[in-house]
């Protein structure tokens, strides 16, 4: 008898690290970096974003802005699916909604 092993394959998200041109600013989010990501979750993805933008050696040669911290955002885009936002507040990653003035 032979089992089927059930685990879930990681899925590939399309990530958008946003970010103000000076760190705590609430308004003027631009897109910083742009990139696939495969994960099983968005938990999943935003950690390894947050690991790997946050440590030098682990950054992008590519990326060209600071390391990612409070008030910054994650989009994160399924396609049709949607598109979902997390903003890094005091207490961890929060979905948010983005409007116009963002």
């Amino acid at each position: 008898m032979t089992f089927k092993r059930l685990v879930k394959r990681p899925l590939k998200y399309e990530i958008t690290i946003m970010q103000t041109p000076n760190p705590g600013d609430r308004n003027g989010y631009r897109q910083v970096y742009k990139m696939s990501l495969k994960g099983h979750s968005h938990s999943d993805v935003i950690s390894q974003v947050f690991r790997n933008f946050n440590v030098s050696d682990r950054l992008p040669k590519d990326f060209h802005a600071r390391y990612v911290g409070t008030r910054d955002i994650i989009l994160i885009d399924e396609g049709t699916k949607g598109k979902y936002y997390y903003k890094l507040l005091s207490g961890g990653w929060k979905p948010v909604q983005l409007h116009s003035h963002v």
